[in-house]
């Protein structure tokens, strides 16, 4: 072969993409055995020498961190929840206060993000908002770390979790909602959420749920817990399964604000009056929370420091320094929707 042999060389030969071979000789996890053992049989065929200054080079910070969205089903074309539109800005706030670019990017879950990264190389870090079905995503958030990539990630803070993450304290929040609901004279209350381990987050608040249940002496009825995703629709089908069951309730907590919106407008549309008939609460404390009819009682997360949480753990990380997960406070934010009359 003539002219100096590049990992293009390396990658036709051994049948797979460039993308690949740089994966190979990094020593990533994300190759298989069997593909790394013919990348190998390539480069010693060719007497391929890693060019050290370039691998010197790429390996240098840039300054800038990435964010990477996930994209949720929404009511119009934007994909993104609302509540991280003000995590959003947040971040960017802080990278910039932390002489930082932020590259913000779309993902869908589908997607090997989580390699694409790792062979992109223009950003020092990577902060994950909105990842969905946790069990689904873990094994590729364990490969981002076991590459060695720095990543941080808003969500649940888990005992066997891979990464380091920042969230709030769910529990606390489900604990304080229901409470409050109870102390208005609610007995019978439903739960909107996905209560499993597939959806940390809703499974603690949706604990919370039940130790106030049960503080109050009141049973924990199966029969009250509809599953949902966190969109308005999802909310709507979700009151709608329950008034289905034929079961008699006097208030519904909503694993997070778009669910409950969504089951407003359902309690609407049956001709149950908001909170005289059922009260109702959310989580989350989006700005649309304030602005419904009746105004949303929920749970405010703070969402400015949260964003500079994540950044300034992120950059411990990229600096070899020790960072540990963060939960923040949930504070109890009541309004309209769940003051019973009296």
């Amino acid at each position: 072969m003539k002219g100096k042999v590049t990992s293009f060389d390396i990658a036709h030969l051994a049948g797979v993409s460039q993308s690949t071979v740089s994966r190979a000789l990094r020593g990533s996890p994300l190759v298989n055995e069997e593909t790394r053992r013919r990348i190998q049989a390539a480069v010693d065929e060719l007497n391929y020498k890693v060019d050290k200054n370039a691998s010197s080079l790429r390996a240098r910070h840039t300054g800038t961190l990435a964010l990477l969205l996930f994209e949720d089903p929404t009511a119009d074309d934007s994909h993104i929840n609302p509540f991280f539109l003000s995590m959003l800005g947040s971040i960017t706030r802080a990278s910039a206060q932390r002489g930082h670019d932020l590259l913000i990017s779309f993902q869908q879950f589908s997607h090997d993000w989580h390699a694409d990264y790792a062979d992109s190389k223009k950003a020092d870090g990577i902060i994950l908002l909105g990842y969905g079905d946790y069990l689904a995503i873990c094994d590729k958030l364990k490969k981002l770390v076991d590459q060695g990539t720095h990543c941080v990630r808003w969500g649940a803070v888990l005992p066997d979790q891979p990464d380091i993450s920042v969230g709030c304290d769910n529990i606390s929040g489900g604990l304080a909602v229901t409470t409050h609901l109870v102390e208005q004279g609610c007995r019978r209350i439903a739960f909107l959420g996905d209560a499993s381990s597939h959806y940390p987050e809703f499974f603690d608040r949706y604990r919370g749920y039940t130790q106030a249940l049960a503080d109050a002496g009141l049973d924990v009825e199966s029969v009250l817990q509809v599953n949902a995703e966190s969109t308005e629709r999802s909310g709507y089908d979700a009151l709608e399964t329950l008034l289905a069951r034929g079961v008699a309730f006097d208030a519904v907590f909503a694993a997070s604000d778009l669910i409950a919106i969504g089951a407003m407008r359902a309690l609407a549309d049956h001709g149950l009056k908001v909170p005289d008939d059922v009260a109702l609460a959310g989580f989350d404390d989006i700005p649309m929370a304030s602005f419904v009819n009746p105004p949303l009682t929920t749970v405010l997360q703070d969402t400015k420091q949260a964003g500079e949480i994540l950044v300034d753990n992120l950059l411990r990380l990229i600096r070899g320094e020790p960072a540990e997960s963060a939960m923040m406070p949930a504070k109890l934010v009541v309004r309209k929707s769940s003051v019973r009359p009296r």
